[in-house]
């Protein structure tokens, strides 16, 4: 785009040579009369000079009048042309100085008003561009500063209303990004418009196969297809417990959608939010399976309890045999309501937040012989042979208790899931960080479904075998909670019909 100034000059020069050719032409129209105005003034005032002159002489009168006539029609035509030749010349000269001079003050005087007026409609153009940044100049001189002084004000408001928009745009992206809830928002066309990054995470979809593109055709499952189309067609708030299958795994999606009006109440689309509830139905199934198994388990010795005693009290009591039989029963089952009490008491110990276990410097080899001498009985029932594998120099940091506890259990359980004349191995060994301490039964094995439960409370692979041996099925829950109070972690290994390898990590003695 040409220059303002450069523009109205050109049009400015254009203008006066216009007006300055036609005075030319005017002028040129008038040149003839005022030519033999002059010219027959000056042959006349030469001619009375001649005449004169003439008389003097002794010429005759027809002479004198020859000689007059023809001097006459010389100056005549002479004067008539040189008046001429001077006249075009001096009004040539004097158009071309005219033209000059009004074309420099011209330039001068659009110099400056036209640059202040050109640089307000750049600073303009530039806003109109989005760069607030700009800013025009301010000349009190060219009687603009006002118009400058408005266009900076809006300059510098458009600039603080463009940085608040970023600021409110850059929060907003962080709080739908790093929100834990999945969020997703469709236009009226049914288009993708904004997902965050925990619902491409939770329904693993990547953003390239999802932005702009139909929801129908991202591959969203079926359940959350439906419930969109549902607010589709009610264009009304809904809210929906959502079930997902998907490798082998179930997801629970708390979902709430919502229409969004624009302005003037204009359907713009839909927005739908999924909390993932999985783990918090996952814990009130679990509450369920608790209170219901809890039950059970107390049922059972207290119902042993009460049945025999009762017997007793109508009359059993006075056969001796009977007597002691019974007692003996009753003793055996309120042993073991003391120890599923016992053991629920402890589990709700270590599951309490903020649980810690007294650590100090523990030699895991003294810790195992502790629990072999306890457990000598159990494994002279059984037959049941063991296999050491020792480092005398592994200490962990740990409590002795506790440790005692968690060997305690799985001994026990590799002792109960054994059949007679087996061997259990036993090792304790060290890598850089931890202390291990392994071991392998040949028993029953566990079936690769079932090894992600049995940390779970009253959770039984043999249940018959478990619940006659005196289990509680709390066992393995409190191992998975004292070994994480050590800052330690827990593996398993099975196979079924080949046995079970437990594998202890607790955190080293800093040296």
């Amino acid at each position: 785009m040409k220059r303002f100034q450069s523009k109205i000059l050109r049009t400015y020069s254009i203008v006066i040579g216009l007006i300055l050719a036609s005075l030319g032409l005017v002028l040129g129209q008038l040149f003839p009369v005022f030519v033999d105005h002059s010219t027959a003034v000056l042959i006349d005032s030469k001619m009375k000079q001649i005449s004169n002159f003439l008389v003097e002489t002794e010429l005759s009168d027809e002479e004198q009048a020859n000689i007059k006539q023809l001097l006459n029609s010389t100056l005549e035509h002479q004067e008539i042309a040189n008046e001429q030749n001077s006249l075009w010349l001096f009004l040539f000269f004097l158009l071309l100085v005219t033209f000059l001079i009004a074309l420099f003050l011209g330039s001068n005087i659009f110099k400056k008003y036209a640059q202040p007026i050109e640089h307000l409609t750049e600073t303009a153009m530039e806003l109109a561009r989005g760069n607030y940044r700009i800013r025009a100049f301010e000349d009190d001189f060219s009687g603009m500063s006002a118009l400058s002084n408005s266009l900076n004000i809006l300059a510098r408001n458009l600039h603080d209303i463009s940085v608040m928009r970023e600021t409110e745009k850059e929060r907003l992206k962080t709080l739908i990004e790093n929100m834990g809830s999945a969020l997703i928002m469709i236009d009226r066309n049914g288009l993708v418009t904004i997902v965050n990054r925990s619902f491409l995470e939770q329904l693993q979809i990547s953003l390239e196969n999802i932005d702009g593109k139909l929801f129908r055709k991202i591959g969203l499952p079926d359940q959350i297809e439906a419930f969109i189309d549902k607010l589709f067609l009610t264009e009304s708030s809904y809210r929906e417990q959502i079930k997902i299958k998907r490798n082998l795994h179930t997801y629970y999606k708390d979902a709430y959608g919502a229409p969004v009006i624009g302005e003037h109440g204009r359907w713009l689309g839909i927005v739908v939010v999924m909390h993932d509830i999985t783990e918090l139905v996952k814990l009130e199934q679990v509450r369920k399976d608790f209170v219901a198994n809890v039950s059970h388990e107390l049922k059972t010795p207290v119902t042993s309890i009460k049945g025999f005693s009762e017997t007793l009290l109508y009359g059993a009591y006075k056969n001796e045999e009977t007597l002691l039989s019974f007692l003996e029963i009753i003793h055996k089952e309120s042993n073991r309501l003391q120890m599923l009490i016992t053991d629920l008491l402890d589990l709700s110990k270590v599951e309490q937040v903020g649980y810690e276990v007294n650590l100090h410097e523990v030699k895991l080899q003294d810790v195992l012989n502790r629990c072999l001498e306890m457990s000598a009985h159990l494994l002279e029932e059984k037959e049941i042979e063991l296999a050491l594998s020792v480092e005398e120099t592994v200490k962990v940091l740990g409590d002795s208790n506790r440790l005692m506890q968690i060997m305690m259990n799985l001994v026990t359980n590799a002792i109960t899931y054994s059949p007679d004349h087996t061997t259990i191995h036993i090792s304790i060994f060290k890598n850089e960080k931890y202390g291990i301490f392994h071991i392998q039964d040949e028993g029953i094995g566990i079936s690769k479904k079932e090894i992600g439960r049995i940390f779970e409370r009253f959770y039984r692979v043999d249940r018959a075998r478990s619940r006659n041996s005196g289990g509680t099925g709390l066992g393995l829950a409190i191992v998975k909670h004292l070994v994480e109070a050590h800052h330690g972690l827990i593996e398993v290994d099975s196979e079924v019909g080949k046995g079970t390898c437990f594998t202890v990590y607790i955190p080293l003695v800093k040296s």
